[in-house]
């Protein structure tokens, strides 16, 4: 009982919990009960109750010696983890260090295309969707250009009956052409018979050049009257074109650039997205292709990491590559990445470094821009092997211990002398005493080494306060 006391304290002191007066009161128990049944007689507590002939007894000592018991309770107490076993190819598997950045089209700069007073709509960090308006800009040029667009509505909108007017007004004179003309005829046979009056013929004569000048003179306003109206419907449709792309670049469907709709010009997002910046405070002024806001997609990253030119040799486009966590975090191991290697198009001669790029094919929720990880790729020739976590392996004295979950209870853990290959640092071959898909103990498994070290044949329990106590339930 003393080395179990003092195995207990070294736990107590690492998982950074303290020895309670209760706990005490209960060691003390355990020492009653010890003393009350033999040193040796291999107690489990809760087996009193056991039928005639100790049978709850003899099972406990028939069970296999080397497991421990860790329920729900512990497990949370001493912070026990758990990773499972792979199939990998350590031999070949080069590993750099490395972290996420956005793809060159994840962001979006959204610039006022108007100078004027900016109204910001969005806060920083606001997810947005397609549609949605960011800011409106109180525009003098927009309100300008809505006046002029009317102002030449109108112009084109006279210019109609106007023309429609001098066209009545010429055919009246061609008519009164053609009257005159035959007139003037009539005269001049009468007088080739040796009639009519030489004034009437003289009058008729100036009164059909009169009117052949006046229709000239309004043939000519027409001319003029045609070309003013095609300008003014020119410069409509240019005015109205202006409109419609300074809409069309709102990104906010009809209405929004309205003025009586919206009280100025209205910028909506384009993509989704999130608001990464905004450029100006809001009620500010800001130049005409000023930034305002700034919204990236966080979805859309990569995964760049900076290999050693002398690897070139082993890598080339389209390897399998893995994305893994950091080692030591809240992210379990197994919650990576996969995606095919793309080499950098130059390197650094410096350095001597090359970049390596990997897209992932689905994103974990751990990746972020920003975050570092490591890359991990197969390299040709490589064959898998069964392989752990090399954080799981403790060393009690000269040799490596493991604790493996038990397939047939969750609550109970086996302690085993790993039988280890290669390691490449991070991961290491494991020969013999597990299979692939079996977990092993990670995080917690350095209190559970301290607990079995130098009675990994006894076996064992935990109390929900993290103690340990040899025997089993």
């Amino acid at each position: 009982m003393k080395n179990t006391f003092a195995a207990i304290s070294k736990i107590l002191l690492i998982g950074g919990l303290s020895l309670s007066m209760p706990f005490a009161l209960a060691l003390t128990g355990c020492e009653k009960k010890d003393a009350a049944h033999g040193s040796d007689d291999g107690h489990d507590h809760g087996s009193e109750g056991a039928g005639a002939g100790g049978s709850a007894g003899k099972d406990a000592e028939a069970a296999p010696s080397n497991r421990v018991d860790i329920p729900a309770s512990v497990r949370q107490n001493l912070g026990i983890t758990f990773a499972r076993v792979e199939s990998r190819s350590v031999a070949q598997t080069l590993r750099v260090p490395g972290r996420f950045e956005f793809l060159p089209t994840a962001r979006r700069e959204y610039r006022t295309p108007l100078s004027g007073r900016v109204e910001v709509l969005v806060s920083q960090y606001q997810s947005v969707e397609p549609g949605t308006p960011l800011y409106r800009v109180d525009a003098a040029a927009w309100r300008d250009l809505h006046e002029q667009i009317t102002a030449n509505q109108a112009r084109v909108d006279s210019m109609g009956p106007l023309r429609e007017a001098h066209r009545r007004h010429e055919q009246s004179l061609a008519d009164k052409v053609l009257l005159w003309q035959e007139r003037l005829k009539q005269l001049e046979d009468l007088r080739a018979a040796g009639g009519g009056s030489a004034a009437q013929f003289t009058e008729a004569r100036a009164t059909l050049n009169a009117t052949q000048a006046e229709l000239a003179d309004v043939m000519e306003k027409e001319a003029e009257l045609q070309a003013q109206q095609k300008q003014a419907e020119a410069e409509l449709r240019s005015l109205k074109s202006r409109r419609d792309s300074l809409e069309r670049g709102s990104n906010c469907g009809s209405g929004h650039g309205d003025l009586e709709a919206g009280g100025g010009f209205v910028v909506c997002a384009v993509a989704p997205g999130v608001v990464e910046a905004i450029g100006i405070t809001p009620g500010g002024l800001a130049e005409e292709n000023g930034q305002i806001v700034t919204v990236v997609q966080p979805d859309q990253i990569r995964f760049r990491a900076r290999g050693l030119q002398s690897d070139l040799g082993r890598l080339r486009n389209g390897l399998e590559a893995r994305i893994a966590p950091p080692q030591g975090g809240s992210v379990p191991l197994e919650d990576a990445m996969n995606g095919e290697l793309r080499i950098g198009l130059s390197a650094d001669p410096d350095e001597r470094t090359v970049d390596l790029v990997v897209i992932p094919e689905a994103l974990a929720p751990w990746a972020r821009a920003g975050v570092s990880a490591h890359l991990e790729v197969t390299l040709a020739g490589g064959t898998e092997e069964l392989a752990i976590p090399q954080s799981a392996v403790v060393r009690d004295g000269a040799r490596a211990i493991i604790f493996r979950r038990d397939p047939a209870n969750p609550d109970k853990v086996i302690r085993i002398e790993a039988d280890l290959g290669l390691s490449d640092g991070r991961w290491v071959v494991i020969a013999s005493g597990v299979k692939e898909g079996d977990e092993i103990v990670l995080g917690g498994n350095f209190q559970l080494m301290l607990a079995t070290s130098g009675s990994a044949e006894k076996a064992g329990h935990f109390h929900s306060d993290g103690t340990f106590h040899e025997g089993s339930h």
